[in-house]
């Protein structure tokens, strides 16, 4: 049985995707290939376009990769909408220090709720078209 689930989201701009993760949701760049390459770098993610990288922010993982990258690996993704029928969930530690660092910078969605399970969340839309579910454990909202 598998031990970690990392989505792998089709992007057009890699280096533009990095730095919506990065400036928003504070995620870290780990490591990326840039084009025509098949060496990993570790360095600077805005000194090269990449073709894929992986980002990670307090123990959550996330792959991007470019449309001819994935389209290289399997043709007809080359064809596909970029966005998804589904979102990702990411549960974080104080949605209320997210939302104030975010501020107005992210297209809010659906807007603010606690749910019958006792999440805390909303949902975003990435600079990319997918929806991500921002949640916290227990917490009532502040409104």
């Amino acid at each position: 049985m598998s031990t970690t689930l990392t989505p792998n989201l089709m992007t057009d701009s890699i280096n533009d995707s990095i730095a919506f993760y990065r400036d928003h949701l504070g995620f870290s760049f780990v490591v990326g290939v840039p084009f025509d390459s098949e060496t990993m770098h570790t360095g600077n993610p805005d000194a090269t376009p990449l073709q894929w990288a992986m980002i990670e922010h307090e123990g959550a993982n996330l792959m991007l990769q470019a449309r001819d990258s994935l389209a290289h690996d399997y043709a007809p993704l080359g064809q596909a909408s970029i966005g998804a029928s589904a979102t990702l969930y990411l549960e974080v530690g104080d949605l209320d220090a997210l939302l104030e660092r975010v501020g107005n910078q992210v297209e809010i969605v659906l807007p603010e709720r606690v749910t019958f399970y006792g999440m805390r969340e909303l949902w975003i839309r990435d600079n990319n078209g997918y929806l991500l579910t921002l949640a916290e454990k227990g917490k009532q909202t502040n409104g």
